[in-house]
């Protein structure tokens, strides 16, 4: 076996690696779920709201539905300022 085709034969499947295509990662479906509860639970708020000024829907279920997206706001929030948090440690390390 020739040298050069040993070569030919390495730098033919480094290019191969190179041009594979990679797969795009999976979003958390958990975190994907999450985010669309959240935003069902604004919706559900406001439909609750505005049947509740139309007189179709008593006071009691406004204000509990209000206090459920009160909550989840406060979490989204909570989450935020964590994120926030942890990235302004990584910029504080030194390299």
């Amino acid at each position: 076996m020739d040298i050069s085709s040993v070569f030919a034969t390495q730098k033919f499947s480094a290019a191969k690696e190179i041009l594979t295509p990679v797969a795009e990662p999976d979003v958390p479906k958990e975190a994907l779920s999450k985010v669309q509860s959240f935003a069902d639970a604004l919706k559900a708020t406001e439909e609750t709201a505005v049947s509740a000024m139309a007189g179709q829907t008593d006071t009691a279920a406004l204000v509990q539905a209000i206090a459920q997206t009160e909550l989840a706001v406060e979490t989204v929030v909570t989450v935020r300022d964590k994120v926030v948090q942890a990235y302004q440690e990584i910029l504080r390390m030194p390299i």
